[in-house]
């Protein structure tokens, strides 16, 4: 019974509830029935506005004692469809209504092109609906389900349309357990199992999915319990988690505060690792930039993160990021600072942290370099030119000002005097630092008072103004040309810091932009540091890897010069020639020195697989030689000898029909025999680079006929499926129909009496995977690997028992055509051994709409 809402109700927008599937067939639409079920028992009125069970009985079993409202029917390329009729559910109006495949694409016709669609709908029309879908159908996991299951999803839903439900419910299972329960029949028919099995539903791709779907879900109850406290104005830690927050200086004991806090992660499950950096909003601060890449580097082999932060207030930067990612706990350093620079600064960072932390746990971790800090230093470090001339300065200015003033001392008085020497100091201090400063200070202090404060000539002083003058001005003229010499020392590192960056960020662009990184990265090596060469040399034998000179500089040239040397990894040097280089280049180059060492080891890497490649080409090769040489080589010879020794033997008479046979079977087994040994040959020479491989796109149902023609048996049970609708495969005609032979053959040999052995074929990105499927014994799981080594069966065993008949020859072959041969179990029993090749080029095909057509299917 339809509900009426009163004249002039406004009713609610409708409940959304949601059961997020992992994977087809994981009960998403038997959960939703339950649920039903349930609140039908507490009264509620509930239809059903879609459902699709696909012919699983179960679920249809609970559709019995619902409501179903009458799908309507609409013509789309000459065939009818069902869909959900939406004006019937917005007319009804219950209370509840399912629906069935939230991501569906509606038949057109209607007014809606989605099925999610219609649910909003039926939502804003007040009714409370409950859908299902599966994971691999959100929009934003579309690109990485293809990727995984190689199968593009053309029917997606936004991910906000499901975000904005009021409960999702995630329906989960075991990857082996969903199997089990698709080979027991109750997901897809009897006929579509194997194919499933093999294709969308491996291990692999469940296990993904899974993790995907509990990724997301994990993600939607984060953004709940965020929404939830910010709106209960909540700022205290909730260790729902532990959250490990470890602050970095940039200094050397980092990689042990990294360590501590890493054990300190580990501890709990799900313990997550962050490393933050605090720098100043100037940009000057001095951490060293290749110290803090390396901690870097150390945090995310460990699983971490490694965040950067500004801020002038290092202990409140440090809180502020603790509290935004939840951190349960923060790890420190016990401060390098020494005892009287302690007691001259103050409280340091680690007590100031400690002090504010409130509910976060502070661990002040001890190391190596703890108290062994350095007071601040006074002052720039100047060349040494202009350290003398500050000093010079210090001395010469004071008394020049004196020889100034003295004929202006009945006009000028005694603050004029003071101001005028204070400017003095301060010129001073601007060409030769606080050092400089403080004795032009000191010194312009005595003459003040011996030239300018009464009685004059002495240093007595009479009046009391005077001293108080006196003592102010040495005060004043000390503090601001200290501050004047820290403005002045921001100032130098300002511009340092630009032109380190900017060197750094020109050198980057330059090595990626470039093919060879080593030219590129000399080249601006030696333009940056203005040098006339610029060579890097093998460390043990002198030679030279790589080299840069100027347009103007030869070997003449550079004799003579200044060089600078700075080591590059274990085995090579950086030397530069030209001008002597300063110590404060230092660091910048070796930034380029680690660039250069990057390069060199990519280098040496590059080589060193090229070098590899054909070695394991060829080993793979004599594997395969040797494995055909003694054991597929034996059985023609040794047929083909036993027939021609039996016609000779003078001791027996055969009849002409045994003569027949005996020749047949010499016959049959020469003309196997030869085409071994060709293929032998052929080998032979690509092993010996004399031959290379004819790959060529090639089309399996052929390769197949081919194969099914060699074997011994021509009327052997064997069963093509869905070969047609797989692409050719990039591969080499004979050398795949060898390894079809050999495959099918043995699966032949084990396969149960009666059933026939399948050869599927399906196609996932660029790859085509071939399928000999059989119902015998199996292969235990530790006996995979020993099937594929040569001499497993040799002429002095039972050819009736035992496994891998040429299996060591084919994953040879395989291997050599950039495919691989590998064994998986069979659903229900058996083998089924899973031949990998490339597809060809510029091969498309398009993945049917499954649910589509099982629906067609059905009716």
């Amino acid at each position: 019974m339809a509900r009426d809402l009163a004249p002039g109700t406004v009713h609610r927008r409708g409940r959304l509830r949601v059961y997020l599937g992992s994977a087809p067939g994981v009960g998403k639409t038997y959960r939703m029935l339950d649920e039903a079920h349930r609140r039908q028992d507490r009264g509620a009125e509930v239809v059903v506005g879609f459902i699709e069970c696909h012919g699983r009985r179960f679920t249809e079993g609970l559709v019995d004692g619902l409501e179903v409202i009458p799908r309507t029917r609409r013509a789309y390329r000459d065939a009818e469809f069902e869909e959900m009729d939406l004006d019937a559910v917005l007319a009804r109006r219950p209370a509840v209504v399912l629906v069935d495949e939230l991501a569906h694409t509606n038949i057109p016709g209607g007014r809606n092109a989605k099925r999610w669609q219609d649910v909003e709908e039926i939502l804003a029309a007040g009714i409370d609906v409950i859908t299902t879908v599966n994971v691999q159908h959100l929009e934003s996991l579309n690109d990485v389900v293809q990727k995984i299951t190689g199968i593009p999803q053309r029917e997606t839903v936004p991910d906000e349309v499901v975000r904005r439900a009021d409960q999702i419910e995630l329906v989960d299972m075991a990857p082996q357990a969903l199997r089990r329960r698709m080979a027991h029949g109750n997901v897809y028919k009897a006929e579509k199992v194997d194919a499933a099995l093999s294709n969308y539903f491996r291990v692999g791709n469940l296990t993904a999915l899974r993790e995907l779907a509990l990724l997301w879900v994990a993600g939607r109850v984060d953004e709940g319990l965020r929404d939830y406290r910010a709106s209960h104005n909540i700022d205290r830690v909730w260790e729902t988690r532990e959250r490990v927050v470890v602050a970095l200086t940039g200094g050397p004991e980092g990689e042990t505060l990294i360590r501590r806090a890493a054990r300190i992660a580990d501890r709990t499950a799900g313990g997550e690792l962050l490393a933050v950096h605090v720098t100043r909003s100037d940009g000057l601060a001095g951490a060293s930039s290749g110290a803090l890449a390396q901690q870097r580097q150390l945090v995310e082999s460990l699983g971490g993160s490694y965040h950067m932060v500004v801020g002038d207030d290092i202990p409140t930067a440090l809180l502020a990021f603790a509290r935004a990612h939840h951190a349960t706990q923060l790890v420190l350093g016990t401060s390098r600072r020494g005892r009287v620079n302690r007691f001259l600064t103050g409280p340091g960072t680690g007590q100031t942290t400690v002090d504010a932390s409130e509910d976060i746990d502070v661990h002040m971790v001890t190391h190596a370099f703890t108290g062994r800090g350095r007071l601040p230093a006074l002052g720039r470090r100047h060349s040494k030119r202009r350290t003398i001339a500050g000093y010079a300065a210090g001395l010469i200015v004071p008394l020049l000002l004196t020889l100034a003033l003295s004929p202006f001392r009945s006009t000028l008085n005694l603050t004029t005097d003071a101001l005028i020497f204070q400017l003095g100091v301060v010129a001073v201090a601007l060409l030769g630092g606080a050092l400089s400063a403080l004795l032009a200070a000191l010194i312009a202090s005595v003459l003040l008072n011996y030239f300018f404060i009464p009685p004059l000539h002495t240093l007595t002083i009479d009046e009391a103004n005077n001293i108080v003058a006196l003592v102010v001005f040495a005060t004043v003229a000390l503090t601001v040309s200290t501050v004047v010499d820290h403005a002045g020392r921001l100032t130098s590192r300002a511009a340092r810091a630009t032109a380190e960056a900017e060197t750094l960020s020109t050198l980057a662009g330059s090595v990626l932009r470039g093919a060879d990184a080593l030219p590129a990265l000399l080249e601006k090596s030696r333009t940056a540091f203005g040098m006339d060469s610029v060579a890097l040399l093998d460390s043990l034998t002198g030679e030279t890897i790589a080299r840069s000179d100027a347009e103007t500089a030869g070997a003449d040239e550079t004799e003579g010069q200044e060089t600078t040397e700075v080591s590059v990894g274990e085995r090579a040097v950086l030397v530069l020639t030209g001008r002597r280089l300063p110590a404060a280049d230092q660091r910048v180059l070796t930034a380029f020195a680690a660039h250069a060492a990057a390069a060199l080891e990519r280098d040496r890497l590059a080589v060193a697989a090229a070098e590899v490649e054909p070695i394991k080409a060829a080993d793979r090769m004599r594997t395969a030689l040797l494995a055909a040489v003694s054991h597929d080589l034996r059985t023609p010879l040794a047929a083909a000898l036993a027939s021609v020794g039996s016609l000779r033997s003078p001791d027996v008479e055969f009849s002409p029909e045994d003569q027949a046979e005996l020749l047949a079977t010499a016959d049959e087994s020469l003309v196997k025999l030869t085409r071994l040994v060709d293929n032998l040959l052929d080998m032979s020479r690509l092993q010996a680079g004399a031959l290379t491989l004819h790959l060529a796109p090639v089309p399996l149902e052929d390769v197949l006929m081919r194969a099914m023609d060699s074997l011994p048996d021509p009327y052997a049970p064997i069963q093509p499926l869905d070969l047609d609708t797989a692409p050719p495969v990039l591969a080499d005609p004979p050398l795949l129909e060898r390894v079809l032979a050999n495959v099918i053959t043995n699966a032949l040999r084990h396969n149960a009496p009666g059933a026939p052995v399948l050869v599927t074929a399906s196609h996932h990105a660029d790859q085509v995977e071939i399928r000999v499927i059989d119902r015998g014994p199996g292969i235990a799981p530790e006996d995979r690997d020993r099937v594929f080594l040569p001499f497993q069966r040799l002429g002095d065993t039972d050819n009736t028992t035992g496994v891998g008949l040429g299996l060591a020859l084919s994953r040879g072959l395989a291997e050599a055509m950039g495919g691989s041969l590998e064994v998986e179990d069979t659903p229900g029993g058996g083998t089924t051994m899973l031949l990998t090749l490339p597809a060809a080029p510029e091969t498309r095909i398009e993945e049917p709409d499954i649910a589509l057509l099982e629906r067609s299917a059905d009716r």
